[in-house]
């Protein structure tokens, strides 16, 4: 993060890499993408624990950072493949399960939309989400971080007036 462009927009012919890690407060995920061998990044989300959610078991808390990743990224990600990195290889077994309660079917019937890959990274080499999920920041009303990037439409386009348009419109 100490060179120029610190994120990037997304190359749609690249496989997506989401790096998703849950800590005992809070989650983190960066979305990012690998051209010839170096990772970029594309953005970063950082969210605390509601007073509920704190009291999910370690497989819960990953697998929220899994889907609360998916749906916040879903406008780059949804019909690409994507690889979903986290700390937590129980994540992977899940799916053939037969014995799990309504949220985690919820939350492994939203996993179906994706062309996903999950891969077990450990935490000393998944150390964006790492910081991401560890960060003490204060808490808003409902007890998330504010995630608004000022610069989340960086590849708009907006025209502004000269400043001497309306003198000119006087005159005429």
């Amino acid at each position: 993060m100490t060179t120029t462009p610190i994120l990037r927009g997304p190359n749609w012919a690249l496989p997506f890499h989401s790096h998703v890690d849950a800590s005992h407060k809070a989650i983190g995920e960066a979305l990012g993408q690998v051209e010839e061998k170096f990772p970029y990044a594309i953005y970063f989300i950082s969210k605390n624990l509601s007073k509920v959610e704190l009291n999910y078991i370690v497989t819960k808390k990953e697998l929220l950072a899994v889907v609360h990743s998916l749906n916040k990224f879903r406008h780059y990600i949804i019909g690409y493949q994507i690889f979903v990195h986290t700390n937590h290889a129980t994540i992977k077994y899940l799916m053939n399960k037969p014995n799990v309660n309504a949220r985690i079917i919820r939350w492994l019937l939203l996993l179906q939309q994706f062309d996903l890959t999950i891969i077990d990274k450990p935490g000393k080499e998944n150390v964006v989400a790492e910081f991401l999920s560890r960060m003490n920041l204060p808490a808003g009303e409902e007890g998330m971080v504010d995630d608004y990037l000022p610069e989340e439409h960086l590849f708009s386009i907006s025209v502004l007036p000269p400043w001497f348009a309306d003198i000119e419109n006087y005159l005429v």
